[in-house]
């Protein structure tokens, strides 16, 4: 070219050099960007048939091991070929770009938890269930075999494991630096992992326990808690009746039925002392009647509490105390189908709720028939299952859903079992928060002395300040909405019964609901502002590592009343989740998410 005999010969020399470096570097940035996008177009097609499938196989694992081990060793091909796909030099020098980098090492995240989660989790865990009869699980003359799952307590622990493993990579994904489609897709995928481990690890903490719970080694005695979420307390409800429930070698037997008014009749001091940090909050009613056990939403403290006091009262020293209530005896209507109960009528998973927590005091306004009508259906549901009505999937079902949704609770005389059910759902632990969640507590009791909490709603959100250096310690701030909703008609002072609205006996108005509530904040979190929009004030508390803030709102029929708490913290925490009561509501999930809001407006096309 002309211009270039302008320069001298050592820089034109030089020039041609950087211009074939020049070309050569966009040469390999062009075949590096069509060969990650080729591998990585494959890999997601793996993905997509991975996701179609998994979820029905896994759950199949409890109806149908041996259909289901084939159909995973299909998709775990498919996890494994998602990987190499997403694997080796290549793809890894891909991964440290700017920009396009984290989004490739999500997807790789991905890919290799699938594979883990696929081959070291999900498909050994199949096979080793080839040779378990689910049906082993549904009983047969009121017994149920205590070894039925004894061949997998090994193979489950070991997949639990690997579970966990692949979904805390997944959850360990930064988000910040990825676009929107993106963090869409990892979370689901994180919700996936969570779901599919949680689910093995119940699996597996369940082999453990059932031998020596259905008696294999000598006669077992249960406590029922039966919770009545008309009237609300911190894990659901009153503690309104007991039962006794029997196991010797498989065998499964119902004992008598207690209301908790007989079994707190006389009761002047407290069973136990309950420590100091309790008393501050709840005073000693948990353990001066019977109804209140569950006002502390710690069941490792109530089934213990349920224990000594059913000892107290009738010298039966139990080996564990569960907790349901009649949303989840409508779960098992659900697998069992309707029961007859002893005055001819029918009882169905669709009217159970309705007819257990509202119908029953419109009907009988004497609460010993009351307590009658609810012990025999109660009775009757179990007495349904221990005959074997129903599928052993379609039970199964029906318990992991009561224990996804807080309903289902568990504590254990024996120390070894109770480690064994500690940090899972079921155990009923305070809310506690890691490294990456924010865990808090909206737990709520009635004030009213009614069945008022029935009519009430309550809608609680959650959300951060702001997002910035997320993963890394930083002064964050959350904020917790809850607003409580009153059903009742206007006039239900005048058209609801007396029992419901409590009558005014304990001074709130009839038709009125009084709620009084604790919230627990996150372990670390300081107050910074607690208001309701009635003018109610807050106590303030600390309960271990909890800030405990206490109010008292009524509710008027057919109005609403809102509570706002922000509290802040140096945390690395970005997500956040409150447990809240379950209500008479199966529809109100009792526990809430958040992230943090991204702020990025990168897209990926």
């Amino acid at each position: 070219m002309p211009g270039s005999q302008i320069l001298p010969p050592q820089m034109r020399t030089a020039g041609h050099v950087l211009a074939w470096v020049l070309a050569g570097a966009l040469l390999v940035g062009f075949v590096l960007t069509v060969w990650v996008g080729v591998t990585g177009a494959l890999a997601y097609q793996h993905l997509s048939r991975i996701q179609s499938g998994a979820a029905k196989t896994v759950t199949a694992l409890t109806t149908d091991p041996v259909s289901a081990a084939a159909e995973l060793t299909s998709l775990a091909d498919e996890a494994s070929a998602a990987k190499e796909l997403t694997s080796g030099p290549v793809w890894d020098l891909a991964c440290l770009t700017p920009w396009i980098g984290p989004q490739l090492a999500a997807f790789h995240t991905v890919t290799s938890s699938t594979d883990e989660l696929m081959n070291d989790s999900v498909l050994p865990l199949a096979k080793a269930a080839g040779g378990v009869s689910m049906d082993g699980l549904r009983p047969v003359g009121g017994r149920l075999e205590p070894g039925v799952l004894s061949a997998l307590v090994e193979p489950a622990q070991t997949a639990a494991e690997s579970a966990k493993a692949a979904a805390k990579a997944v959850h360990d994904i930064d988000r910040t630096p990825l676009v929107g489609v993106l963090v869409k897709a990892v979370d689901q995928a994180g919700d996936v992992f969570t779901q599919s481990a949680t689910f093995i690890d119940a699996l597996s903490r369940t082999s453990q326990l059932l031998p020596d719970m259905l008696g294999q080694n000598g006669e077992r005695n249960y406590l029922i808690l039966v919770q009545n979420n008309a009237e609300w307390r911190s894990l659901g409800g009153i503690s309104g009746s007991a039962i006794l429930l029997r196991t010797n070698n498989g065998a499964v037997s119902l004992g008598a039925t207690q209301s908790a008014t007989e079994l707190s009749r006389d009761t002047t001091q407290p069973v136990v002392d309950l420590p100091a940090g309790i008393t501050e909050i709840y005073g000693t009613k948990p353990a001066r009647y019977f109804h209140n056990l569950t006002q502390i939403p710690d069941f490792s403290i109530d089934g213990a509490l349920a224990h000594d006091f059913f000892q107290a009262k009738t010298g039966v020293a139990v080996d564990g105390v569960l907790a349901i209530d009649p949303v989840v005896l409508s779960y098992m209507l659900s697998a069992t189908g309707p029961v007859t109960l002893p005055d001819g009528e029918q009882l169905a998973a669709n009217d159970a709720v309705s007819l257990l927590m509202n119908g029953v005091y419109e009907r009988y306004p004497d609460p010993a028939q009351q307590d009658a009508f609810f012990a025999a259906a109660t009775g009757a549901v179990f007495q349904a299952f221990l005959e074997g009505r129903g599928s052993a999937s379609g039970f199964i079902s029906a318990l992991s859903r009561a224990g996804d949704e807080h309903r289902l609770l568990m504590w254990s005389a024996d120390p070894g079992e109770q480690s064994i059910l500690a940090d899972t759902t079921i155990a009923g632990p305070l809310p506690q928060t890691d490294e990456h969640t924010a865990r808090l507590g909206v737990y709520l009791n009635d004030g009213t002395g009614s069945k008022m909490s029935y009519y009430l709603h309550p809608k609680v959100s959650l959300g951060w300040d702001a997002c910035q250096a997320a993963g890394q310690n930083a002064m964050r701030q959350l904020a917790l909405n809850l607003d409580l909703t009153n059903s009742a008609p206007a006039d239900a002072a005048s058209t609801l019964p007396t029992y419901i609205t409590g009558n005014g006996a304990y001074g709130t108005a009839p038709g009125t609901a009084m709620v009084v509530g604790n919230i627990y904040l996150p372990d670390g979190f300081s107050v910074v502002s607690a208001e309701t929009t009635n003018g109610a004030s807050f106590a303030e508390a600390q309960y271990g590592s909890h800030t405990v803030l206490t109010f008292g709102v009524d509710v008027a029929p057919q109005q609403s009343v809102g509570v706002s708490v922000v509290a802040r913290a140096v945390t690395t925490a970005s997500e956040a989740e409150a447990f809240v009561t379950p209500t008479a509501d199966a529809s109100l999930f009792p526990v809430v998410h958040a992230a943090c809001a991204r702020t990025s407006t990168a897209t990926l096309q």
